[in-house]
């Protein structure tokens, strides 16, 4: 299985919407076919594997991190192809979660005969997949958080400039988290601010990781309620794989030019001084969207917070100082200390000079982050 889930990493940059598949064909203790899903409409992961196992798959034993499909979708079921194989047994890591496979696959496989094992490093092959697993359960993506700030917690100057706290190793490391995510999500803000483009850095993403898998690179989605981002922003210069969100009470010349060059712009009710996040999360996930990382200002990221719509958060710490007028890692006024809000940390690694900690909100702790 373990082997199956370096299969899946393959597709960690390309996979979306579709989960991150692999699968190893073993027989007498010796790997006989590997495949892994590239992306949508290419074969399975079992697809590739048995290609390359040949009749030799007769008898063996297929390790898969996610249940083989049972649906007719853009390629034939995958169970059929194990079943047509005659494989003796299939070891899955997760059941699939999406409505149209649910079990099917496996039920399809023991009404063939063929023995079938489930859930084995079932917590780490749910790991790699928990953005499409959430979207299949709750109809939104899994959201990230990203922060990077100083010693004492300052994310900008006052006057908004912030290139760079952190050193180069840890915004190589950034290049990671939006490679792997289907949406890099900011706001108008940022965007006026430091000029930002948010598109993926090949040569930095390569120091992180020399040898990555394919990239196709995310959307880009900028949450811009009154249209303040001008046509001719740095941000627009590539209009191919931008998204707007605005106020659905939005028009004029701005929004015409927008929708001119090409531009996809969602119109989203407002809730108090914000767009609806959560309507915006549902329209990402109707597109197929399984990862959000947000990069943004206080303003936005604390919305996210005091609408309990973050899963994870991604926080790189700085050894420097930036001063009392520093603008804040988010924007959340809260008056007690009851109303303070908990993170469980995860993970803690140093990248050059600076710290990344991942943590997740205490409501995503232990059985909650399991019910998601």
């Amino acid at each position: 299985m373990q082997r199956a889930l370096r299969l899946a990493e393959k597709g960690l940059f390309t996979a979306a919407p579709n989960p991150r598949v692999g699968c190893s064909i073993v027989k007498g203790g010796v790997e006989i076919g590997a495949g892994w899903h590239p992306g949508v409409g290419e074969p399975h992961a079992e697809v590739f594997a048995l290609r390359e196992a040949g009749t030799a798959a007769r008898g063996a034993t297929a390790y898969v991190n996610l249940e083989p499909c049972s649906h007719f979708g853009r390629t034939p079921p995958c169970a059929d192809a194990l079943v047509a194989a005659q494989v003796a047994r299939v070891v899955v890591g997760n059941i699939d979660p999406d409505p149209r496979v649910a079990g099917r696959g496996v039920e399809k496989l023991r009404a063939a005969g063929i023995e079938v094992i489930t859930e084995v490093l079932a917590e780490a092959c749910d790991a790699l997949n928990q953005g499409f697993f959430k979207r299949m359960h709750t109809g939104r993506p899994l959201v990230r958080l990203k922060i990077a700030h100083s010693l004492d917690g300052r994310t900008a100057m006052a006057s908004g400039e912030s290139q760079w706290i952190t050193g180069e190793a840890a915004r190589a490391d950034v290049q990671y988290w939006r490679a792997r995510s289907c949406v890099v999500l900011t706001g108008a803000d940022t965007l006026l601010h430091d000029q930002a483009r948010l598109k993926v850095r090949p040569d930095l993403l390569k120091r992180r990781w020399p040898d990555h898998p394919p990239l196709q690179g995310p959307k880009r989605v900028v949450v811009d309620s009154q249209l303040r981002v001008p046509p001719d922003h740095p941000f627009y210069a590539d209009v191919s794989d931008v998204l707007v969100c605005t106020a659905a009470d939005q028009s004029g010349p701005v929004l015409e030019a927008l929708t001119h060059r090409g531009i996809q712009v969602i119109s989203l009710p407002r809730r108090g001084e914000h767009l609806d996040l959560d309507e915006l999360l549902l329209a990402l996930g109707e597109r197929g969207v399984n990862e959000v990382l947000v990069e943004t200002g206080p303003r936005l990221s604390g919305a996210f917070i005091r609408q309990h719509l973050i899963d994870e958060v991604v926080l790189y710490m700085a050894p420097r100082w930036l001063g009392s007028r520093g603008l804040p890692v988010v924007d959340l006024p809260l008056d007690q200390m009851a109303d303070s809000l908990g993170l469980q940390i995860r993970e803690q690694r140093q990248f050059g000079s600076d710290w990344r900690i991942i943590a997740v909100p205490e409501k995503h702790s232990a059985s909650a982050a399991a019910a998601d």
